[in-house]
């Protein structure tokens, strides 16, 4: 049964980076399109960035357009999220969450069809 596990979450200053992992067990990432989603207190929850499970094709809000990349190592069996420029309005907390099929540009508005989910880590962008 495939699990998930997100890391790196921390408190980082405006304009600070950060690393978020997104590690897989009991299945292979490779076969599995890979979201990150965020949900700060108070909002919904918002799609950051997703990867196709073959191709890499990345899809990103514009919110974080520029500023985010997203990456896979299948040898390691983990997603990353590269963050960069950190502002205020990231903080949140982060869920990777994997699907058998990519939705290409919906796939950051279709939360639904996504069948795991990780536990979550924080971000804190604050000063």
């Amino acid at each position: 049964q495939l699990q998930l596990v997100e890391s790196g979450g921390g408190l980082v200053q405006p304009g600070g980076s950060l690393r978020l992992s997104c590690a897989g067990s009991g299945f292979s990432l490779d076969y599995l399109a890979i979201a990150w989603f965020r949900q700060a207190p108070g909002k919904e929850r918002e799609g950051v960035s997703c990867i196709s499970d073959r191709s890499g094709t990345a899809y990103y809000a514009d919110s974080v357009k520029g500023r985010f990349t997203i990456s896979r190592d299948n040898a390691k069996n983990t997603v990353y999220v590269q963050m960069n420029s950190l502002k205020p309005e990231d903080t949140a907390d982060y869920y990777c969450a994997a699907a058998t099929a990519f939705y290409g540009t919906n796939c950051l508005t279709q939360p639904r069809r996504y069948i795991t989910w990780g536990q979550g880590t924080q971000v804190t962008v604050s000063s």
